[in-house]
């Protein structure tokens, strides 16, 4: 008899909550009714569920596009279930070849250590740090035998290992595959082994990594983990995943100004993707604002306004909320300039060139960004738009600079 059937009444609605909420947009649940039988499960022994979410901290800043993930483990925190935050500081040293066409160059142990930090530091913006349970794999798999590692290989074959996409293309593309990377997959599954994880939570890019928790479960003898798999986040241009590298991502240390004009700046299509994945909306207000769209009685403007409140006041608060708004109001929707333009004391020469000029105030990171911004015809002087990054510039005192649509910088000279 299922774990469902034997729940009384008050049970079932409360599984009943649980799902509506846990399930709101996931891509798969494997098996589908596995997580419905966790659930009941827990309710069953009146236990927490264990939440694995496996972390490879080779990126130090978290993006919009991680928090979907956490943004569901912290659902699973509200209804009393306990997470565990893998921070894989030993599978880090070997890389997730995921999706890459080549091996992933390994961190070394301080990198990981760093990184690792900051992401846990970071993770608290969105999860209930006090009821968070940190992991570091280096725990149990520094301390395997060999004779260990070699009977944890001999539980899965070389051809359920070839099954990944990326093994399979670059063979096919004849690039080498090298041996430690088959055994990336081998000690995830493993940790789940250790963990006793009934749940393990992950992007839809995770698909394989995250079957090899229920398969060494299964090996070993360990009842087997429910996976529920999160759609990859598109960024700012609607089209690739979020990536901090694509230069299309929202960070959640995203000045609030920033945060909220950048959410602004999403495709419409893209929108209820957003307030259901990166929002702490509930199911029935995500409802609300889908219905709305759609018979009209909500423009899309409002919505994506309501959006990127609700986002900027996830990070800063509510106040901080509201000025951003205002802020974009007045530069956007008013076409003027924000209320507080930065002053930046230039003690260089009268003329400079115009990257180097944006490079050495800090508008842009590098002349080589500020070149390709000028090109992009995303510099103007004085609202004048500039034509060539080889332009030289005479400056002024009070010289007005812009990058793009959001930052203003207030040049002065020293008399």
């Amino acid at each position: 008899m299922k774990k469902q059937e034997q729940l009384t009444h008050a049970q079932q609605k409360q599984l009943q909550e649980q799902l509506e909420v846990l399930t709101q947009g996931a891509a798969e649940i494997i098996p589908d009714d596995a997580l419905a039988e966790k659930i009941a499960a827990s309710l069953l022994e009146d236990r927490p569920l264990r939440v694995k979410l496996g972390l490879d901290p080779s990126a130090p800043d978290v993006h919009l596009g991680h928090t979907v993930v956490l943004q569901k483990l912290r659902q699973f925190q509200d209804f009393g279930h306990q997470v565990q935050l893998l921070i894989g500081d030993f599978t880090g040293r070997i890389g997730d070849p995921t999706g890459k066409s080549t091996a992933r160059a390994p961190l070394s142990e301080e990198e990981v250590k760093a990184n690792a930090a900051t992401y846990t530091a970071q993770f608290g913006k969105v999860l209930d740090a006090s009821k968070l349970a940190v992991f570091f794999n280096s725990s149990w798999l520094a301390k395997l035998q060999f004779e260990e590692v070699i009977q944890l290989a001999g539980q899965i074959t070389v051809a359920r290992l070839l099954e990944r996409d990326d093994f399979d293309e670059r063979t096919a593309l004849g690039k080498p595959i090298a041996l430690h990377e088959f055994f990336y997959p081998v000690m995830q599954g493993y940790d789940s082994v250790v963990l006793e994880s009934d749940v393990e939570l992950g992007g839809t890019d995770q698909h394989y990594n995250t079957l090899m928790g229920r398969h060494f479960q299964e090996r070993l003898g360990r009842e087997k983990q429910a996976v529920l798999l999160l759609p990859l986040l598109e960024g700012l241009d609607g089209q690739e995943k979020m990536s901090k590298s694509k230069k299309n991502y929202i960070g959640i240390d995203d000045a609030p100004a920033d945060m909220f004009g950048k959410t602004m700046s999403i495709p419409d299509a893209l929108m209820m993707k957003y307030w259901t994945l990166a929002t702490d909306a509930g199911p029935d207000e995500v409802a609300a604002v889908e219905a709305g769209l759609a018979d009209g009685s909500l423009h899309p403007r409002a919505a994506k306004a309501a959006l990127a409140g609700r986002i900027t006041t996830m990070y800063h608060g509510r106040d901080a909320a509201e000025q951003a708004e205002a802020q974009f109001n007045t530069v956007f929707q008013n076409h003027g300039r924000p209320n507080d333009i930065p002053e930046h004391l230039w003690e260089g020469d009268a003329s400079v060139p115009l990257p180097q000029l944006l490079a050495d105030t800090g508008m842009l990171a590098s002349r080589t960004e500020a070149r390709r911004m000028i090109e992009n015809r995303g510099v103007r002087i004085d609202g004048e738009t500039m034509p060539s990054p080889d332009t030289s510039v005479n400056l002024r005192d009070g010289m007005l600079l812009q990058v793009g649509r959001r930052r203003f910088l207030t040049l002065r000279l020293r008399e």
